[in-house]
């Protein structure tokens, strides 16, 4: 008898989906992008590669993830990673970090916060309004990078352009008074006033890199409902380069179902999911003497 029938995820499917396919595909993106793919998920990586093989012309999961490991530098990798990252986010989620934010910066002169996780933008324009209003300007001392390993969220988020249902939450007062209404062809759309488009950098950058295309350190880092895609092993990896990019007395936001306390001893808990260096550290941004250091997929 021929096992491979019994291997088929699904035998009706447009394409043949084996579970070393499936295999593969969960150990490609760990590699890639330490992305702990649960065998759950086989239906959701079916349908959103199906479109890749569609798109690129191959006509089997096998033949694809061939192709994309011989072609190490190619494009193609960022598509196998966009297609497989999800990207949930709206503004002003889990609004109780806000005001802590707010609290934070008051009376500095100078702020800089990273976003690590900014998925489409909303994260890091929540972030920017909260410091407008925190400094009650729309010019504050503050600038803030806004990171994603996927490069088709972050080109919405630097557009700064969002359907009217994505603010329906948010007060009259903030809506008219940092975003533009779009007319004519932008109907039924907003989009984020200039000034609040200048405070927030985007760029590309994966949280597995070896090193990072920043210059800390950051008096904020927002790091929310990331972490929880990773194991344990890459959460430590991680946490461990966030150290030396915080000021003393820097915070870190967490997702509200994340917890660091397990896999970093530089953390302690200073409120309800957020963080603070748990030792002092260097002026040079290192933990001193002794001390150690996208998207749930769905």
């Amino acid at each position: 008898m021929n096992a491979e029938p019994q291997n088929r995820l699904n035998s009706a499917k447009e394409f043949e989906f084996t579970t070393r396919d499936f295999d593969r595909v969960r150990e490609l993106i760990y590699q890639r992008a330490g992305i702990a793919l649960a065998e759950s998920k086989q239906e959701m990586v079916y349908s959103r590669l199906a479109r890749r093989l569609r798109a690129t012309g191959i006509v089997s999961f096998a033949t694809y993830l061939d192709s994309l490991e011989r072609q190490l530098d190619s494009n193609e990798w960022e598509a196998f990673v966009n297609a497989l990252t999800t990207n949930l986010t709206s503004f002003f989620r889990e609004a109780h970090h806000f005001p802590i934010l707010a609290e934070h910066v008051k009376g500095r002169r100078e702020l800089s916060v990273w976003c690590s996780a900014a998925s489409t933008g909303e994260e890091p324009y929540s972030i920017a309004i909260t410091l407008c209003e925190a400094y009650g300007t729309l010019n504050p001392p503050a600038q803030i990078v806004a990171t994603d390993i996927d490069t088709n969220v972050l080109t919405i988020g630097a557009n700064g352009v969002y359907p009217l249902d994505r603010v329906d939450k948010m007060s009259p007062e903030r809506l008219k008074k940092y975003f533009l209404r779009g007319t004519g062809a932008q109907a039924g759309m907003v989009r984020l006033r200039p000034e609040l488009r200048k405070m927030i950098t985007f760029k590309q950058l994966n949280l597995l890199a070896d090193s990072w295309p920043l210059s800390g350190p950051f008096d904020v880092i927002f790091c929310r409902n990331v972490m929880i895609y990773f194991d344990k092993p890459t959460q430590s990896k991680i946490l461990a380069k966030f150290v030396p990019l915080m000021k003393p007395d820097a915070l870190l936001f967490a997702g509200h179902s994340e917890n660091f306390l397990y896999v970093s001893d530089a953390l302690k808990l200073r409120g309800k999911t957020v963080y603070e260096l748990g030792k002092p550290i260097t002026h040079h941004g290192h933990v001193a003497s002794g001390a150690s250091a996208r998207r749930a997929v769905q």
